[in-house]
């Protein structure tokens, strides 16, 4: 067992919505099993933004535990109903391959002084703010900046910016976390039809 990677497109004519971790049944080269995927971004780089769904157009990579099993081998994932989700073929095995979540905190202007304010809402205690001191901030109008120091115990902070902040800007900071798919991989064992054909006669008999 270990990471695969399938680089996947969804079929024409198939639109309804595939959550990312939802149980699908993937045929690959001589396997079949069920496994629930997550997807990423097929780019060149070292790290690679989750999709929350399976895109409508373009391709993506499934990642799943499964048996090791060598590109360029084909792939076809099918849902619960049996319906055809995607098809393609294997990308790579290869467990250091770094799939990341984006997750935005916000938070809000308190205090606005020149390029100095105080923001609130972001954090809620004193050390959760100094933990991410090192991580920069960046407002919807475009505003870039770092945090100073924390105030007080109850999560506002004084920040620094490269310009004034309007009061009606929202302040925002950028996070990753590393994802992983579910261990629940089930390999799905089918019945020859001769095997099945051949059990009838004996219960008839």
């Amino acid at each position: 067992m270990t990471v695969m990677h399938y680089v996947i497109r969804r079929v024409q004519g198939f639109d309804a919505p595939i959550k990312a971790k939802e149980q699908l049944i993937f045929h690959v080269g001589y396997r079949r099993f069920s496994a629930s995927p997550i997807f990423s971004q097929h780019t060149n780089g070292n790290k690679f933004k989750m999709e929350r769904f399976l895109p409508q157009n373009g391709v993506v990579v499934s990642t799943v535990y499964a048996p090791i099993m060598y590109p360029p081998a084909p792939v076809l994932v099918f849902n619960e109903n049996s319906q055809l989700v995607a098809t393609g073929s294997v990308l790579s095995s290869n467990p250091d391959r770094i799939i990341v979540k984006k997750i935005v905190l916000s938070g809000h202007p308190f205090k606005i002084h020149k390029k100095s304010s105080v923001i609130r809402y972001m954090f809620f205690n004193r050390d959760d703010i100094l933990w991410f001191k090192p991580v920069e901030l960046f407002t919807k109008y475009g505003r870039r900046g770092h945090i100073k120091e924390p105030l007080g115990t109850h999560g506002h902070m004084k920040c620094v910016f490269d310009g004034q902040l309007k009061a009606q800007d929202t302040v925002c900071m950028n996070l990753f976390k590393r994802v992983f798919p579910k261990w629940n991989y089930n390999p799905c064992l089918i019945a020859s039809r001769t095997n099945n054909n051949h059990e009838e006669q004996m219960l008839q008999e």
